[in-house]
């Protein structure tokens, strides 16, 4: 039995023409060849659309591959699909449909075979309907997926894994990329249509717009999209994971001075108590702004002097809180478990705010009452208090112990997972300096 790649084939080989072109009419679209980006391991083949006659939609057919994938050139296989996308052009304008009868159209076209053939053909029996052959491709299953479609699905999977403050900037990263598409690709309408030149030019568009860092985020979020449709077969490969990151000059929070911090603190106590209390969470505790903003007044274990958070790196976390914070805490026993430790009118209390808003709310505050004040630069910020309490923390346990043995009590206190994370951390905040060389420089 005969299906349309059969027909293809038979046309191809009788020398059919292509005097026809396509009328005005949006029945189906021009059909196009898919080359794997010229990879020759991967299977070419056409692909079409036709518009379905329940949704009245243009819908994505079946691939076509027929015989294109015996050849070993790419000039052989697109001269031969070529070719196939000419006849196939021509049985559609003359009323091909791949959801109704087509016994008519292919009675005359095997007739049309056997006058034009100067040798006997055999006979093309056609079954009542002939549908495309239903093989599904390697490369990419699911080809029918628009890039809205494909973005909304990611984004159903990404709501259950990533965290608010996650899922907002990648969510405004995937939403540029579409509205750029719209912009200047609006014929593209398929994600399996979007291939790596292209991923390209929007990233270099985001680069001269802005950053090297900013254009290196929207990688990793278009990445991290492409992946989800690798892993659910909605396309073949996540070719954006092999587009290198650019270099960037790492953003640095430098520490304070002994000095400096002092005064801080004292204006701070005299100023914004609420905010000191804050920060020394962040500079006694080691815990980042926003894990300090995501407390819960029940996470205070009291009895253990113990804090369990949501930590950057794992789920929830517990750290000892050490005496001199703890001493630092006003009494919790009364408050609501379920409160906000943290709130703009002090401790505990209701707060219903995103984490990163709540972030942004306390660096606004630390800016108005300390970087204002002090005409601190960009490199300040409350974050700086965590590398200024580790630096102090190791340079006294080294004073103690071995480098070795200091950084492994430290690893404790930190949290960090590895010794390599611990001494990349130390090595970036100048904690670990060599003593005084002035005797080596002498000899």
């Amino acid at each position: 039995m005969s299906n349309i790649s059969d027909i293809l084939q038979g046309e191809y080989e009788s020398k059919y023409g292509n005097e026809y072109d396509l009328s005005v009419q949006k029945q189906f679209s021009k059909p196009k060849i898919y080359t794997a980006s010229g990879n020759l391991k991967k299977r070419w083949y056409l692909y079409f659309s036709y518009r379905d006659p329940e949704t009245k939609t243009l819908k994505r057919q079946s691939p076509i591959y027929a015989n294109a994938n015996r050849y070993q050139t790419k000039e052989e296989r697109m001269a031969i699909l070529t070719v196939y996308s000419q006849i196939l052009f021509k049985l559609l304008k003359r009323g091909y449909n791949p959801y109704a009868d087509n016994v008519e159209l292919f009675k005359k076209e095997t007739t049309k075979q056997s006058t034009d053939n100067t040798t006997e053909t055999p006979e093309i029996k056609i079954t009542p309907k002939v549908e495309l052959k239903s093989e599904q491709p390697e490369e990419i299953v699911d080809k029918g997926k628009r890039i809205e479609e494909a973005c909304a699905f990611d984004m159903t999977l990404k709501k259950q894994s990533l965290k608010e403050s996650s899922i907002r900037s990648y969510k405004s990263h995937i939403k540029v990329f579409g509205e750029w598409m719209k912009d200047n690709h609006p014929k593209i309408n398929f994600i399996c249509e979007v291939d790596r030149k292209l991923v390209l030019e929007f990233l270099n568009h985001i680069l001269t717009k802005s950053s090297a860092r900013n254009r290196n985020n929207y990688r990793a979020s278009l990445s991290s999209l492409y992946q989800t449709l690798e892993d659910n077969d909605i396309v073949s490969q996540n070719f954006i994971k092999n587009i290198k990151a650019l270099k960037t000059q790492p953003k640095r929070n430098k520490t304070y001075n002994k000095e400096l911090q002092e005064d801080i603190f004292k204006h701070m106590e005299e100023q914004d108590p609420t905010l000191l209390l804050f920060v020394k969470f962040v500079a006694y505790g080691l815990l980042r702004p926003i894990e300090i903003c995501r407390l819960r007044v029940g996470d205070i274990d009291l009895k253990h002097k113990t804090v369990t958070f949501e930590a950057k790196n794992k789920a929830l976390k517990t750290k000892i809180i050490p005496e001199i914070l703890f001493q630092e805490l006003p009494d919790l026993s009364k408050l609501n478990k379920e409160d906000s430790l943290f709130t703009p009118q002090g401790i505990g209390g209701e707060w219903d705010l995103g984490d990163d808003s709540k972030r942004n709310y306390f660096s606004k505050r630390f800016k108005k009452i300390v970087k204002d004040t002090f005409n601190l630069d960009s490199e300040h910020s409350m974050y700086s208090f965590r590398h200024t309490f580790i630096t102090k923390l190791y340079r006294a346990l080294v004073k103690e112990s071995s480098p070795n043995e200091a950084k492994s009590k430290l690893m404790q206190i930190t949290g960090h997972n590895t010794m390599d994370a611990l001494e990349k951390y130390l090595r970036d905040i100048d904690a670990e300096l060599p003593k005084d060389f002035s005797e080596l420089l002498k000899s």
